[in-house]
């Protein structure tokens, strides 16, 4: 992640296509900070339907070896979150 150093007028004016980057955003007013602006790391779609299918995988394995449904696993595992 790269750190990009931005006039508060610049950052006034680019706001929308700063914010749309990658960067991390550092605001400053007369060459001093004033703010920060740390984007968040969007998850990639594809894999976290690939962790999903893993996580559906092992559960309905780990059901299996103990010969109880998946839901009935799902109700051991949570069933003090609830």
């Amino acid at each position: 992640m790269a750190v990009k150093r931005v006039g508060i007028k610049e950052f006034k004016d680019k706001a929308t296509q700063l914010l749309a980057s990658e960067d991390l955003l550092v605001v400053e007013r007369h060459g001093k900070p004033i703010g920060f602006y740390t984007p968040i790391k969007r998850a990639d779609p594809e894999k976290v339907r690939e962790a999903a299918a893993r996580l559906d995988a092992k559960m309905e394995e780990l059901a299996k070896r103990l010969s109880v449904s998946v839901e009935e696993l799902e109700d051991m595992m949570f069933s003090d979150a609830r």
